[in-house]
């Protein structure tokens, strides 16, 4: 079992996945660090929002509700930016996994095909010694 497992190995193109590999941890590092960076902004713009409604709380109820809005806008566009870095990771990931399922595609041909060879084999070298067995016994 451990032979088609080694082939399958040799039949990646770990030339490009070795390439492949850096940009997409340093794209996954970056969407860490942004993610941190995002939730370090979101607590300050929310202790700020906090500090500042001490300070001057809202006249109105509009007041109040436009600053939840404008809130929330900036939190939309925090995620709709980690979505986009998101997506070009699993953009990135699905490259390399159909690079592999391509390889794997190959193997299974290969591996069919060298069933059949030794098949083949295995009839010739058993047509081989029935022959020299029967060449024996009647010389």
């Amino acid at each position: 079992m451990a032979i088609p497992w080694i082939a399958a190995l040799k039949l990646v193109p770990w030339g490009e996945v070795i390439e492949a590999a850096p940009q997409v941890i340093r794209a996954a590092k970056g969407l860490v660090r942004k993610k941190d960076a995002d939730e370090q902004r979101g607590k300050q713009a929310a202790a700020a929002a906090a500090s500042a409604e001490r300070l001057s709380p809202p006249t109105s109820s509009g007041e109040l509700a436009l600053q939840q809005v404008q809130h929330l806008q900036g939190r939309i566009e925090l995620l709709e930016q980690s979505q986009h870095q998101s997506l070009d990771i699993i953009e990135k990931l699905a490259e390399q996994n159909a690079q592999l399922v391509a390889t794997v595609s190959a193997l299974r041909v290969g591996a069919q095909r060298l069933v059949w060879a030794c098949a083949a084999l295995g009839t010739v070298s058993l047509g081989v010694v029935i022959y020299l067995a029967i060449s024996a016994s009647r010389g």
